[in-house]
């Protein structure tokens, strides 16, 4: 165990020691998990005041530094949420049933964290799948179950995680101690709601451990060209395009997060994972970490996204139906994710977090800022494992062992590869240092490959990414995505403008195009011209209105 770079790389990370190949709780933290395991009556511990000094006890007995202290009101939250926000039954239960099922479950974490090690070599022929600190240009996925994840929400629910290094290496924000202060300092009701979706989740699974797994991969476009790779394109690439684009479906209504499709689902992401989910943030990409509440554990472990960098998170599941959205919202009971589940018992939910320009105001309009977010969603959307891609960079015939790469000032180049060494996904191909390239997983059509299944035909499911807080033009968010999932080659894109009115037109608009047969260089040269003469005030026009003014007269300033 000393000798795992994967387990180095995490201790920094975990309230756990390690010590001739064992991890393990210090024995102060042992007997305090003991006393609370055996319920309020031997621990004396039933309120929510009480609860956060066993905590803090807990902490103390980890010799957290000085600078790991909880945030100043982190106490009056916990105890106004469970003396006074929830019911007293609820709170006798919570007590009763779920406190000592969860210590019994921190009992747990370091044979946990060891089966999960002996186990991750094993998983995927040759692929590093382990429990470790997943950097910046670093590809690669990790695969936990959901167990695991549970035992690691506690450790954020019991503020265990030690902070000092995070700020270094741009990590998010791990405990729950702002949450709760959060509903003191400055009290909403969906800050209360926020928190009752994870204390959901931790009666569900105290009820009954979920056995699956969650994989979280960190998606990489490098930026230098390395082989067998797509890499990070530069605008010559969009303009020569000849890809055709994909169905566009258009829904007025209903949410991302419940089409049945098995589409890939945007999360409208923070470049800090989970945005400000475990502060008062509550919008799309906050929603789904509450009510999805896996999700949360990749923030535990990966940094700050770049702008050629994206994650993707299969299989976290489902526990709180909501209503409403930012000051709305609202906690409305139990859900059962009834998704099926693949080969590695993951839920088929497939979540992937790009993250937009953020109040980019009329920069978003030039060239730059158009390539950089065009680049981000097709990182996101790119599933590099289909190697046989016919029409990636251009229409033609390619055979099945053969596969694509961009080349130097953007030719294309094609090259052969015997079927057992062809590429799988860029994602698998890493950066460090001055290493090219770090790790390339064979090609495999074999069932059980971790990646899509190259015979499924899975589709982009999202919305009006990086608008609303984030300023963007919806206009042109959703064409940028429409040209990125295209390019990437999904075979459609399912669009929820959520009832916008300046999307109003985006079916009509698109079927136009389709009906016309562009192409996505076509589509990218039009809208590279609107945004040049938008950004230069030659035009106050969307690009709806300015693309098909016969079409769209009325919607003239």
């Amino acid at each position: 165990m000393e000798n795992r770079e994967d387990l180095k790389s995490m201790l920094p990370f975990l309230p756990l020691l390690l010590r001739s190949s064992n991890l393990f709780w210090p024995s102060q933290v042992v007997e305090s998990l003991k006393t609370l395991s055996k319920g309020p009556f031997y621990s004396k511990v039933e309120s929510g005041e009480l609860l956060f000094n066993a905590i803090s006890n807990i902490r103390d007995s980890l010799a957290l530094p000085s600078m790991h202290r909880l945030s100043p009101f982190s106490h009056e939250g916990y105890a106004l949420f469970f003396d006074e926000l929830i019911s007293r039954e609820e709170a006798a239960k919570w007590f009763a049933d779920v406190v000592p099922t969860l210590a019994k479950l921190l009992l747990r974490l370091p044979s946990l964290l060891e089966s999960h090690y002996q186990n991750a070599d094993n998983l995927l022929n040759g692929v590093k799948t382990g429990f470790r600190l997943l950097g910046p240009q670093e590809a690669g996925v990790v695969f936990l179950g959901q167990e695991l994840i549970g035992a690691l929400l506690v450790c954020a629910f019991f503020c265990l995680f030690p902070v000092s290094d995070r700020d270094e290496k741009r990590l998010p924000t791990i405990n729950f101690d702002h949450l709760f202060e959060d509903i003191y300092s400055s009290y909403s009701e969906k800050q209360e709601n926020k928190i009752k979706c994870i204390i959901h989740y931790f009666e569900r699974i105290c009820l009954s451990m979920p056995e699956g797994s969650v994989s979280f991969e960190r998606k990489v476009l490098p930026l230098e060209q390395l082989p067998l790779c797509v890499f990070y394109p530069k605008a010559d690439f969009w303009i020569k395009s000849v890809v055709s684009l994909c169905t566009l479906e258009v829904h007025s209504s209903g949410f991302i997060e419940d089409q049945s499709s098995g589409a890939l689902e945007v999360d409208f992401a923070n470049k800090y994972l989970g945005g400000g989910a475990l502060h008062r943030g509550c919008v799309q990409e906050e929603i789904r970490f509450m009510i999805n509440p896996e999700l949360i554990a990749g923030m535990l472990f990966l940094p700050c996204m770049e702008d050629n960098e994206a994650i993707e998170i299969v299989g976290a599941e489902r526990f709180s139906n909501y209503t409403g959205y930012a000051s709305s919202f609202r906690f409305s009971g139990d859900h059962v994710d009834k998704r099926d589940v693949d080969s590695f018992r993951r839920r088929r939910t497939r979540i992937v977090a790009i993250d937009a320009l953020c109040n980019a105001g009329m920069e978003q309009y030039k060239l730059e800022y158009l390539l950089r977010e065009t680049n981000k969603a097709f990182c996101g959307f790119l599933d590099q494992s289909k190697c046989d891609h016919k029409r990636l960079f251009r229409d033609g015939g390619l055979k099945g062992s053969q596969c694509i790469q961009a080349g130097k000032d953007d030719d294309v180049m094609v090259k052969d590869f015997p079927m057992d060494e062809a590429p799988s996904t860029s994602i698998e191909v890493a950066l460090n240092g001055e290493e090219s390239v770090k790790q390339v997983i064979r090609y495999s059509n074999k069932k059980g490959s971790w990646c899509e299944d190259p015979e499924a035909k899975i589709g982009i499911a999202t919305g009006n990414w990086g608008c609303g807080a984030f300023g963007g033009d919806p206009e042109l968010k959703s064409i940028i995505q429409w040209l990125a999932a295209s390019q990437a080659l999904r075979p459609s894109v399912s669009y929820y403008t959520f009832g916008l009115k300046s999307l109003q037109n985006l079916n009509q608009l698109s079927r136009w195009i389709l009906l016309h047969g562009w192409t996505v260089g076509d589509l990218w040269n039009m809208l590279v011209e609107y945004s040049s003469q938008r950004f230069n005030k030659e035009t106050n026009l969307g690009f709806f209105a300015w693309l098909l003014p016969s079409l769209f007269a009325h919607e003239a300033p």
